[in-house]
């Protein structure tokens, strides 16, 4: 069977079922998904209170016999969670900021992460702003490719329904993931992190005095919370350590941006911004671009050349696979050869 054909039948096991608990159990389809992940996961129905009753037992427990899921690899299943994810977006009605990074641009950062840490023996990985875990689990099976050792990682989210997912979604990936249900921008959980990656909410912090303990709080009224994360993701690295997020476009071009850029040259390395294709956006000010930051230490050093660009369109496959050889290169002569 073709990884699309196993995502495919993958994703209508895990539909089919869900819809099946939601009817059931009277509750939301994302919640009903992690009842049914779970499930799959344990090889057994969970009964609670009698529910489900025998009948729904028997017909949950022929779904997930359909599906030999545990042969699947990591991305096949992570694509059928996506799917699963999207369906909720729309059943359930959820809010942008928790919606899931796209699987396209989780690949993308992936792909550029494992080519920076790929001389790494071990490695310590966190998420500050996990959700469903969808950025952290496409980084996490491509780094499993490129690193010997061990790779602990973490995911960070203030959302237990979110953490849920996210665990459900490592579990059947069979990636571990150490999840914890805390603010990000509190005093953090975790150990210090060789590789900080993460899809940063855009909005305002609403804890006007824990911000007030970062350089990058706003002057007056609410901060964004972006800007905090960014901030506190440098504090978490390890020195020399690599933060990798998907910021808005604009993150530097706003009036709010100057305490940013105030902070920014005297406690870390502005190492790459890259900006998405606009066609993967509803509108211009939607638009998103990965950044890379180093924190310095060890033997980091700001690189001559920021690495700066737009990916081409992802329509034009020669010309994405030329821009995305060019960072490569750019990765290999500026930021790999203080990595070993």
């Amino acid at each position: 069977m073709l990884s699309q054909e196993q995502t495919e039948a993958l994703f209508k096991v895990l539909d089919e079922s869900t819809t099946t608990l939601q009817a059931v159990l009277s509750t939301s389809y994302l919640d009903a998904f992690v009842e049914t992940g779970d499930n799959l996961f344990n090889g057994q129905v969970q009964v609670e209170d009698g529910k489900p009753d025998a009948p729904t037992v028997a017909k949950l427990t022929a779904l997930y016999q359909q599906v030999d899921w545990q042969s699947f690899d990591a991305p096949t299943v992570r694509r059928a969670v996506q799917l699963a994810m999207l369906k909720a977006i729309r059943v359930d009605d959820i809010q942008a900021n928790h919606q899931l990074t796209p699987d396209t641009i989780a690949y993308i950062m992936g792909y550029l992460v494992a080519r920076l840490e790929k001389n790494k023996q071990h490695l310590t990985v966190l998420d500050l702003t996990v959700g469903t875990g969808n950025l952290l689990t496409a980084v996490l099976a491509q780094l499993k490719d490129v690193i010997a050792g061990e790779i602990a990682a973490y995911g960070v989210d203030n959302d237990d329904t979110m953490l849920a997912i996210a665990q459900t979604s490592s579990d059947l990936q069979r990636l571990p993931v150490e999840l914890i249900h805390q603010d990000a921008l509190e005093q953090l959980l975790v150990p210090a992190s060789d590789l900080i990656v993460a899809d940063l909410p855009i909005g305002y912090y609403p804890i006007d005095d824990n911000a007030a303990n970062f350089q990058t709080h706003a002057t007056e009224g609410h901060s964004f919370v972006h800007h905090l994360l960014l901030e506190q993701a440098v504090n978490q690295l390890t020195p020399g350590g690599i933060g990798v997020f998907l910021v808005p476009t604009q993150l530097f071009q706003t009036e709010a941006a100057k305490g940013l850029l105030k902070w920014l040259p005297n406690n870390v390395y502005l190492q790459g911004l890259l900006n998405l294709p606009s066609e993967l956006f509803a509108n211009a000010n939607a638009q998103k671009a990965i950044l890379f930051l180093q924190k310095p230490g060890a033997n980091a050093k700001q690189v001559e050349q920021v690495m700066l660009g737009e990916f081409p369109s992802f329509k034009d496959q020669s010309a994405f696979q030329k821009f995305v050889a060019e960072i490569v290169e750019w990765e290999e002569q500026n930021l790999l050869t203080d990595r070993q």
